[in-house]
């Protein structure tokens, strides 16, 4: 459908598409850097791209992928598809408490498909897919940066004209290659940014069909505004920051398409000159089609706030200090000089971090804090562009100036704490967005100094080294996303202070068996941090399993009165307790565990454990059956029943158990081995063979396995094959219990049968 209002004028805004190019000069006129033709620029930036990511590709999944992506039931093919529109990123229910509302369907749809489609979860395919969003994302930049730099002509034949090829193959190539942008394609979380960022540019580039030139001769399409509103709510689905779009669309209609001179328009306005009419807003349809941009927006943000809610999300001081601040000053500046921070990002991404929170950035409190000067030299900048961008009499520059400011700010809007709390301090993922806005800046600055340079291949080369420098810094970088521990542990020279990384390099290494080196991360971590609750939850633990029972009791104690809630602590607490042979206290503190945590099957069996230990075995086997219930699949509940059953000779109780247990879990070889020796005792001897003949195929290197197997053939009368188990078993571990003695048994009888037989 196209527009048809104000026809009478159409022909003024067709011909003010031939004369762009010709009434603004070009960028590329004085500028020494590669002419290529389109395919050959596009071509040369995907291939740069993915130099810069490729060894990125058969990494681990690391840090947050862990809870986006393995632990997220949402990608699982037995919950429904209709549950991904009622739940967040991380697949918690948007109604719950605990949600950080990050509403991002389509990108959890991306995950659930790269799951399938693999089989399960093998990281290459979810790197992959990153890879590949990132390289065609700074393809389209080709494009998007010659429409921002050189502006919007249309040639007679309706094909968009490249009229900055230079400067927009320099942008496309610093924005490929910046090293900032790591985190979101070498770190699988960031498919949301990239996704996000496709959509984005797909959104801004339909717009500017919107203009292309048509045989009817009329203003504009409004089929394809309406594309441009539908491609940045699906671009909001994949992240928040898509939503943004719709406001630079209005932005570049206003400058580009109209050609306003915002300050001449702002003065008007406050004089109220009745020359206002005349501008062009009515005549060229500028107010209709934001008007539509803006009713679209208000609509795609009316049913995100119905789907969602209108709670909050749940932030803690750690994630964000700042924000907790009871001083508006403080709050201000510090918020300022994250900004401040996120510029320096830009302008020098040397110094990367996964984490930036939990004391990284020390809070200001006082306006003596040298740090001050950062704030002071970030507004010094904006102020002079912004000033540059109004006041200009070059219509070209300020053109410029204010798409870069525009395409640099506006989308870090979400992220800047102004709207809303967000749940981090520094996030780089934040920037790949606005860093649009840095490449044309950059860009423009080199196209001044080319201007003034007389000579100008020494600048080129200065320029073509950055990009050299960036290439190498982004390969770094990527191959510290490879692992989580090459990851955590490129974060302590950049931010030492920062309680987090001691924590994950801590976790990372009791994950690998060095429970000595973790202890000493986890000391410092609560050292730097003395709230930092699951630090001192895991050291307890760590403490719990080295006998230092003392000292876990007084951390875990520590943590559940620091926060009530922690449902995690409660429960080790509860296990030190026990170990303590504090059963009272250790009771109390399992049940309180499960009050603050409903669904608790790991409570549920420690409960059992205590409970069996006090012989009070009613209430064991209705925790451990209560532990099953809410995960069915938990072995060790589904043993201790059985065991337990056969220990108090109630065999076929445990036998309907340990079948019942082995149709949910039908490989797991601790359930065939208790299971057998329920139907040895039986005297079902055929069918515990087979089990515990399908146990020891599953762990041949069991003793106890090959040790019960034997016991059973003794008794069974099959004595050559007892003999022969018994050995294997000896084999394996010659102190196994009661072995030796029937195997010495055994020997006996077999030495007087022979001498009956002789």
């Amino acid at each position: 459908q196209i527009c048809n209002q104000h026809n009478a004028e159409a022909p003024n805004l067709e011909q003010a598409f031939h004369r762009m190019a010709q009434t603004e000069p070009s960028l590329d006129h004085d500028v020494s850097w590669f002419l290529l033709p389109s395919h050959w620029a596009k071509t040369v930036v995907a291939l740069i791209s993915f130099l810069c990511f490729a060894n990125s590709y058969d990494g681990d999944f690391v840090f947050d992928d862990s809870e986006a992506i393995i632990n997220n039931k949402d990608l699982r093919a037995e919950t429904p598809l209709g549950d991904l529109w009622h739940h967040d990123f991380w697949g918690s229910k948007l109604s719950s408490n605990t949600s950080h509302k990050s509403y991002r369907p389509l990108t959890v749809l991306t995950f659930r498909i790269n799951y399938l489609f693999a089989g399960g979860f093998y990281p290459v395919g979810f790197h992959v897919i990153n890879i590949i969003l990132h390289c065609t994302i700074s393809v389209l930049m080709v494009d998007v940066f010659s429409i921002l730099l050189g502006g919007l002509q249309f040639s007679n034949k309706g094909r968009r004209l490249n009229l900055a090829p230079k400067t927009s193959l320099l942008a496309a190539l610093l924005f490929a290659v910046h090293p900032v942008h790591t985190e979101c394609v070498a770190g699988i979380v960031g498919r949301a940014d990239l996704l996000c960022a496709l959509f984005f540019l797909l959104s801004f580039l339909g717009y500017c069909k919107a203009f292309r030139e048509n045989k009817e001769g009329h203003n504009f399409s409004i089929f394809w505004v309406l594309v441009s509103v539908i491609l940045g709510a699906i671009a909001m689905l994949c992240k928040e920051q898509g939503i943004t779009i719709l406001g630079l669309n209005a932005v570049f209609d206003a400058l580009v398409i109209n050609k306003l001179n915002i300050l001449e328009l702002i003065q008007k306005l406050l004089h109220k000159d009745k020359s206002l009419e005349n501008s062009g807003l009515l005549r060229k349809g500028l107010l209709f089609r934001i008007t539509l941009l803006m009713s679209g927006g208000a609509t795609i943000l009316y049913i995100r706030w119905r789907i969602m809610g209108t709670g909050p999300p749940a932030f803690t001081e750690v994630d964000n200090p700042a924000s907790f601040a009871d001083s508006l000053f403080v709050r201000a500046i510090n918020y300022n000089y994250y900004y401040s921070l996120n510029a320096w990002l830009l302008l020098c991404p040397w110094w990367l971090c996964f984490d930036w929170s939990m004391g990284c950035i020390p809070l200001i409190k006082s306006i003596s804090d040298w740090r001050i000067i950062a704030l002071a030299a970030l507004w010094f900048c904006l102020i002079a562009l912004i000033c540059q961008a109004l006041c200009s009499e070059d219509s070209h520059k300020r053109r410029i100036l204010t798409l870069g400011l525009g395409f640099l700010i506006i989308p870090f809007l979400p992220a800047s704490n102004l709207f809303f709390r967000v749940g981090f301090v520094i996030a780089e993922r934040v920037i790949y967005l606005p860093s649009i806005g840095y490449c044309i800046l950059f860009t423009y600055g080199f196209s001044l100094l080319s201007k003034q340079a007389k000579k100008k291949k020494i600048l080129a080369v200065a320029v073509l080294g950055i990009l050299a420098i960036n290439v190498v810094r982004c390969a770094l970088r990527s191959s510290q996303w490879r692992s989580e521990e090459q990851l955590f542990r490129s974060a302590l020279s950049v931010c030492p202070l920062n309680a987090k990384v001691h924590y994950n390099v801590g976790k990372n290494l009791a994950d690998k068996g060095n429970q000595s080196a973790a202890i000493n991360y986890y000391r410092e971590a609560v050292r730097l941090n003395p709230k930092y609750v699951h630090a001192m939850n895991n050291l307890g633990n760590i403490l719990k399993e080295r006998n230092e029972l003392q000292e876990a009791e007084e951390l875990l104690s520590l943590a559940v009165q620091i926060q009530p809630d922690f449902a995690a602590a409660w429960m080790n607490l509860g296990i030190v307790q026990n170990s303590l042979r504090r059963f009272e206290e250790a009771e109390q503190s399992y049940w309180t565990a499960i009050k603050h945590r409903k669904k608790y099957p790991d409570c549920y069996y420690n409960l059992g454990r205590l409970y069996a230990d006090l012989n009070r075995h009613i209430d064991a086997l209705n925790a451990w059956r209560n532990a099953t219930v809410l995960k069915p699949e938990h072995s060790l509940a589904w043993n201790n029943m059985i065991i337990l059953l056969d220990n108090t000779g109630n065999l076929a109780q445990a036998e309907a158990v340990g079948r019942e247990a082995l149709e949910l879990i039908p490989n797991d070889h601790s359930l065939m081995f208790s299971l057998a020796n329920v139907l040895g005792k039986s005297q079902k001897y055929k069918e515990s063979e087979a089990l515990f003949l399908k146990a020891i195929k599953a762990n041949p290197n069991a003793a106890s396995y090959h040790g019960n197997l034997a016991v059973l053939y003794h008794r069974w009368g099959n004595l050559d094959l007892a003999k022969k188990h018994y050995e294997v078993s000896l084999k394996l571990d010659p102190m196994a219990p009661g072995t030796k003695e029937n195997y010495n048994l055994l020997r006996r009888k077999l030495e007087q049968l022979q001498k009956k037989g002789g």
